[in-house]
């Protein structure tokens, strides 16, 4: 991905299987947030493919993708600032999640027929089934910016559910968090992938949560990768050390 003259990612080829969590790190600039930005369709790459392979479907290239496209393909996604519709309620934060799953159009929005009312009770009884999932029902009529900080972490995860992805983007999710939220968070995503059958890959600076979460992790640097593996192989590879966990490993 080139901006001008600057190359923020060269060469990155990443392959996430079904059923994983896998963490995408390095330090500030690296281009992790760029990577997510070209898989949802917010930036189109310089070069290069992005392919899917959804359980049971066929392989798509996601290039040329619009964002809301990229969603109905199954790539859902939370940023590193929130998102939330701030003085909407918790429920219709997730209600529209549910919109690219629903069928009906403006004529039926108008005209409100028996379809249409179905489908909208549909939408209100799945959306409330994920917040239960994710631990917000007791929050359902709560205006999304009067909830607690971590709560509205989660609910920007619920609203990302609502859209039934197979891949789950998360951006720095524990970016803000006190100790207790990220334990909670740390169980919520294992979770997920267990119950819900979501793949996840994440960005994420906390080094406690990626390698007590991760299957594998890649690591990068100025756009390029540096070093995959395991949590103990990047934790003893000497190149992460030098380019991201040098101050740690010192201390």
């Amino acid at each position: 991905m080139d901006f001008g003259g600057l190359r923020a990612l060269d060469h990155l080829n990443l392959e996430i299987n079904q059923g994983e969590i896998v963490a995408l790190i390095g330090p500030n600039g690296a281009g992790k947030t760029t990577f997510f930005n070209c898989l949802t369709g917010i930036y189109a790459p310089t070069k290069g493919e992005m392919l899917i392979r959804p359980v049971d479907k066929k392989s798509r290239r996601l290039n040329g993708l619009k964002p809301n496209y990229v969603t109905e393909a199954g790539l859902a996604r939370t940023f590193q600032n929130i998102r939330l519709f701030q003085n909407m309620t918790v429920l219709e934060n997730v209600m529209i999640g549910r919109h690219c799953r629903t069928s009906a159009g403006i004529v039926g929005a108008i005209a409100k027929n028996r379809s249409q009312r179905k489908e909208e009770a549909r939408i209100v009884e799945d959306s409330y089934a994920v917040l239960e999932k994710i631990g917000l029902a007791g929050f359902v009529n709560e205006f999304a910016k009067n909830l607690p900080y971590g709560a509205q972490r989660r609910l920007e995860i619920a609203r990302a559910m609502a859209t039934e992805p197979f891949l789950l983007l998360l951006d720095e999710p524990a970016a803000g968090m006190n100790p207790l939220e990220t334990r909670e968070l740390d169980e919520l995503i294992v979770r997920i992938r267990d119950q819900e059958g979501i793949t996840i890959l994440l960005i994420e600076h906390d080094m406690k949560l990626v390698m007590s979460l991760s299957d594998r992790i890649y690591v990068v640097d100025y756009g390029k990768k540096i070093a995959q593996g395991t949590p103990d192989e990047i934790r003893n590879n000497p190149a992460v050390i030098k380019a991201y966990l040098g101050e740690e490993a010192d201390a």
